[in-house]
């Protein structure tokens, strides 16, 4: 049988449809979806039927094709991370939570910590934003519905845009352009 790379589909006799998702030197890994496990099968296993090949083991990735895509991946990441400052007149600050009942103890919390959590928030906002848009299952109109949410959700943060320094980080409402 010729080597087969990983991502052949192949037949086995008593496991069905498989796809090979590892290879070694006498061995392949293969998963099969009818018992939903990988099995170790000898790559001179008579009884295996190629579905659909493709590149074979020897013509995998090298390290230096890893390197190369582990570096292209972190730095469109890098560019794509934004520092959000906090505006100046909150560094060293403090939250202070005080409760209408003297007997309790006020909670303080420092501004840059709540300033992450904010900026936290914001960002996961903007993450489920992307994941809404980009849902293949979603009708326009659902879409939509759920991006109302959100945008009631930033206008209902836009209390906290004091502590922005730079307005292109801030919240905005339905109200706002």
């Amino acid at each position: 049988m010729e080597s087969l790379g990983i991502g052949s589909r192949v037949q086995h006799l008593h496991y069905g449809k498989g796809v090979v998702v590892e290879t070694a030197s006498e061995f392949y890994t293969i998963w099969f979806k009818t018992t939903n496990t990988a099995k170790t099968i000898a790559k001179d296993y008579a009884e295996l039927t190629v579905l659909e090949q493709t590149g074979t083991a020897s013509e995998g990735l090298s390290l230096a094709d890893i390197e190369q895509a582990l570096d292209n991946v972190l730095t469109q990441r890098l560019h794509e991370f934004q520092l959000v400052p906090m505006a100046t007149k909150w560094n060293d600050g403090t939250l202070i939570m005080k409760p209408a009942d003297d007997s309790l103890q006020p909670k303080e919390v420092p501004i840059e910590v709540f300033f992450h959590k904010i900026v936290m928030v914001r960002d996961r906002l903007r993450l489920i934003e992307q994941k809404i848009n980009s849902h293949r299952q979603l009708t326009d109109a659902e879409k939509i519905e759920l991006q109302q949410y959100i945008t009631a959700s930033y206008g209902s943060l836009t209390t906290f845009n004091v502590l922005f320094r730079e307005t292109i980080h801030q919240f905005k409402g339905s109200g706002k352009e």
